[in-house]
């Protein structure tokens, strides 16, 4: 089981940045595909960025790339988004998602939500004009 916990949501001017973190809570020290999805009213739940725990390799969906970067501290057992250049498009609430298996930290999949099988509550994040 993994349970998952959202902070550092905000509002924030278009351009500013914002700091999202996760707090991963899991039994054992399996690795996780870690993954950030954000929803916007109205709109479909959508894959941003993915890591996977055991590794550096990172995903990102086109619209985010060269703005955001997941990290994830291993040893705080803890998942970071940083969003820099913030667009108001970037308004959504934000949820951290994990799944055990590796095979989700790939390109096609991890942007795909019915792959994961945990989730947090989200955080809200606001960007105004």
């Amino acid at each position: 089981q993994v349970q998952l916990v959202e902070s550092g949501g905000g509002s924030v001017q278009a351009g500013g940045s914002l700091r999202l973190s996760c707090a991963v809570f899991t039994l054992g020290s399996s690795s996780l595909c870690m993954a950030w999805f954000r929803q916007a009213p109205g709109k479909e739940r959508e894959g941003v960025a993915a890591i996977y725990s055991g590794g550096a390799r990172t995903f990102y969906v086109d619209s985010v790339k060269g703005r955001f970067t997941i990290s994830m501290d291993n040893a705080k057992n803890t998942l970071y988004l940083q969003m820099n250049s913030l667009k108001i498009e970037d308004t959504a609430l934000y949820y951290c998602a994990a799944d055990f298996r590796t095979i989700v930290c790939a390109a096609g999949i991890f942007e795909k939500r019915n792959w994961y099988n945990y989730w947090g509550q989200g955080t809200q994040v606001t960007v105004s004009s």
